[in-house]
């Protein structure tokens, strides 16, 4: 996964750097091509073990809903009398997981299984659910670059052609699970059609546990398109 440079996401990232009296916000957005440099190439047929194809589907966790809030989706075996739920490709699946490896790269989450993300039911859903989040937290702060955060996401990644994928890992792998986290999100919006993934990830830390998060790693990248 390649690091894409944006003076855009630079310039929100500094303003979601945050500190208020009750807790330090650390947000960061970050634009990755999906293009694999060598290095994910190698990653991804270790991912991709004997005997599985990068088109097999895995179910997905529920996305953690508002009351009241229902959703219809397709079975993973296509049995209307089965147990329903969203699905992924490994492939989409791995390019999620090496988002995070280059997002945090003191962590590897080459083993996170499926139930560990979930598909959102709609980019309103996902607006309103960090909007509310920020808005709680840091207030006029957050109004003040509202518009830009998301004008400079669309511009990126074209939010109308995106799935939206969460991360929701249990507290042994969760890169947040430190002393003094009060809430995080980490959110993927996935154009298939550019190859790109945009990685909106925050946390709220009580400032006396306050730490300095990790930052995106930048990967060489050849001319081929391992889609």
């Amino acid at each position: 996964m390649k690091l894409l440079e944006s003076s855009c996401f630079e310039a929100i990232n500094n303003a979601l750097s945050i500190e208020t009296g009750d807790s330090k916000i650390l947000g960061r957005i970050e634009s990755y091509s999906c293009k694999m440099a060598g290095g994910d190439k190698a990653m991804y047929k270790r991912f991709n073990a004997e005997g599985v194809h990068p088109n097999d589907l895995q179910a997905l966790s529920p996305p953690q809903l508002s009351p009241g809030y229902s959703q219809y989706s397709r079975s993973i075996s296509g049995d209307e009398e089965g147990p329903l739920c969203d699905t992924i490709s490994r492939k989409t699946l791995f390019y999620l997981i090496a988002t995070l490896n280059s997002a945090f790269p003191d962590y590897d989450f080459l083993d996170a299984k499926s139930h560990e993300f979930s598909k959102e039911p709609s980019l309103q859903w996902v607006s309103n659910a960090i909007d509310t989040n920020l808005n709680a937290t840091i207030g006029e702060q957050f109004r003040a670059i509202r518009h830009q955060l998301w004008a400079a996401v669309e511009d990126e990644i074209v939010l109308n052609e995106c799935d939206i994928y969460s991360y929701n890992p249990d507290l042994g792998s969760d890169p947040f699970g430190e002393d003094g986290c009060l809430w995080s999100f980490n959110y993927f919006f996935y154009n298939k059609r550019l190859k790109r993934i945009v990685f909106f990830t925050c946390r709220a830390i009580n400032p006396i546990y306050a730490v300095d998060s990790g930052i995106g790693s930048d990967f060489t990248i050849d001319d081929d398109d391992f889609d």
